[in-house]
């Protein structure tokens, strides 16, 4: 499969977005408004964060999910029991945040969110009125008024060879929410798998932004856009002593938003977190 990269600009953006999720779960865009440079200025402030010993303040806080994540609380991919091989923070537009990072990271949130709805907007045009009318309302205004939104600075450190035995920088997994947008990372690694279970490589071109589907939309469309299984595969030779970085915007509604029969988007959030050891379970 060779990955389609969509011209934000485009006039048929709309429609080849469209139909890349469709078929794929995931496209990879071009030529949008976010610029490479305010990109790679975020990684180099937060890679500054991450190799520093100034991080203990900033430790998560579990019942926000707001704050670093060390290497021994990162995330266990449901499904597996060996711990992915990274840290992150995670960022929330109304949470804490380091006073010298909050800026220049608030400020790419924000742009990336405005892509979002943007993207949200065209699916809202796009899909055919049979699966459209299973939406409570439009995704685009799912998002309006969310505090669920979560902008996650991912830092993969370099390999040393002493890794767990079938550890990987991120194991196969999907995302819970509506829509991920990802900067490209500063390496390669990440890969899909398509609707028939091959995996492929996403270039990492510097200002691509991937677009995933996550599982609420897949859940609100009645499957008709896929959730994207997706992973982070390990280097080897010279570039494993290299870190990467990633930032993904993971978009949600509303919590009270009704996705389903079976679920709003706070149960379903709800659901995963306590799955992956996030959130502790109470009665």
């Amino acid at each position: 499969m060779n990955v389609l990269k969509i011209d934000y600009q485009a006039a048929n953006a709309a429609e080849l977005f469209t139909k890349s999720l469709t078929e794929t779960g995931f496209a990879v865009l071009v030529n949008h408004p976010i610029q490479t440079q305010d990109i790679e200025t975020l990684y180099a402030a937060w890679l500054e964060f991450f190799t520093s010993d100034k991080k203990e303040p900033w430790l998560v806080d579990k019942k926000t999910q707001q704050g670093w994540v060390p290497p021994n609380v990162a995330e266990i991919a449901k499904g597996y029991d060996v711990r992915d091989l990274k840290e992150f923070y995670n960022f929330y537009d109304h949470g804490k945040c380091p006073p010298h990072l909050r800026v220049l990271t608030a400020a790419l949130y924000q742009q990336l969110f405005q892509v979002a709805k943007t993207l949200l907007t065209w699916l809202d045009e796009q899909t055919p009125a049979e699966v459209k009318q299973k939406f409570s309302e439009p995704l685009s205004k799912m998002v309006e008024g969310s505090v669920n939104n979560l902008f996650r600075i991912n830092y993969y450190p370099p390999l040393t060879g002493k890794e767990e035995q079938g550890a990987l920088r991120a194991a196969a997994h999907e995302d819970i929410d509506l829509l991920t947008v990802l900067t490209a990372g500063t390496e390669t690694g990440l890969q899909t798998k398509d609707l028939q279970g091959n995996w492929h490589d996403v270039p990492c071109d510097p200002g691509n932004l991937v677009i995933n589907a996550g599982d609420m939309l897949q859940e609100a469309s009645g499957h008709y856009y896929p959730s994207t299984t997706h992973r982070v595969l390990n280097p080897s030779g010279e570039v494993a002593k290299l870190p990467r970085m990633s930032c993904p915007l993971f978009v949600h509604p509303r919590s009270d938003v009704v996705l389903s029969t079976r679920h709003t988007a706070g149960t379903y959030l709800r659901e995963r977190l306590i799955e992956l050891g996030l959130l502790e379970e109470t009665m």
